[in-house]
This record gives C-alpha cells, structure tokens and sequence, in this order.
C-alpha cells in the first residue's frame, strides 16, 4: 500500500513522526518496504530550521521524498500554491491513500487534491480547538470538518 503523506507544520510534524516510525517497521530486513510505502511531502508551510527541519532531525522522521517550498503567505495563496503542487505530486505517485494531519492550510489542500482526485483520505486529529474566528486553522468549519464538538458547552 503506498501511503501519501502531507505534512507542513510543526504539530503535523509530531503526529508524523509516530506514525512513520510505525510505518517503517512494515520494511523489510534489506530496507526495502514490504507492505507499506510511505511517500513523505512538506509542504513548506513551516519552513526555517526551528519550525521544520529541527522536528525532523530531533523525531528522527524522514526526509520527506517532495518538498513544495511553499513559505509564507496569506491563506489562499498559500493553500492554492500547496494545492496545485501537492496535486502534481499525487498524480506522478498515485497512492492508495492521502494521510493529512490536523487543520493546517497543508491539511486543507492536501485532501481537497485527493478529494478531487478521487483518492480516499485518512485524517489524523489531536489538539486545539480555540473557537476564534481570527484563527482559520483552529476553527471548526473553516478548515476542520463542520461537526459539533462535544466538549463545547455553548
């Protein structure tokens, strides 16, 4: 099974790093994989050495097989540039599935692309929901799934 995995940001780069690390134990004794296969893209998202590369060293995650260097930007430019590239890379691999990560702007388009690809999705979620408007990517129903959150009281 070849897993695609969209990753951009340092909470993604956390949840990454277990599953990864999981993933590799499908590998066989020479190195090769077995079962699974996991594509790695970063997004670029979170792109300096503290914020990225840092993660990536300190949780022994892989280098990532695509790096769109996306950077910095408002919100829709940055989520349209991730989702025309990731597009591209998902089309050269072909996964049998696209692996996303909390409600990042990479969250986003990483499964808006396979959703319109026809790729199925797998969503990873821990963390923070703040109910501020003024924070896009910790607010249900802006880029999470639009579902009641049953610890919210009001």
């Amino acid at each position: 099974m070849k897993i695609l995995t969209v990753i951009g940001a340092r909470p993604q780069f956390v949840k990454a790093a277990m599953v990864s690390r999981a993933v590799s134990l499908f590998r066989n004794n020479d190195g090769t994989d077995a079962r699974l296969h996991e594509i790695i893209v970063h997004t670029g998202q979170h792109y300096d050495y503290n914020m990225s590369r840092l993660f990536f060293e300190e949780l022994s995650i892989p280098a990532p097989d695509y790096h769109l260097e996306v950077g910095s930007g408002n919100h829709g430019c940055m989520t349209g540039l991730i989702l025309s590239k990731v597009e591209e890379v998902m089309l050269e691999e072909r996964p049998d599935v696209v692996l996303v990560y909390g409600d990042t702007n990479s969250t986003l388009a990483g499964a808006l692309a396979a959703a319109k690809l026809h790729m199925p999705v797998a969503h990873v979620e821990a963390g923070l929901r703040s109910f501020n408007k003024r924070m896009p990517e910790n607010q249900p129903c802006i880029n999470r799934p639009c579902v009641r959150d049953p610890l919210r009281t009001n």
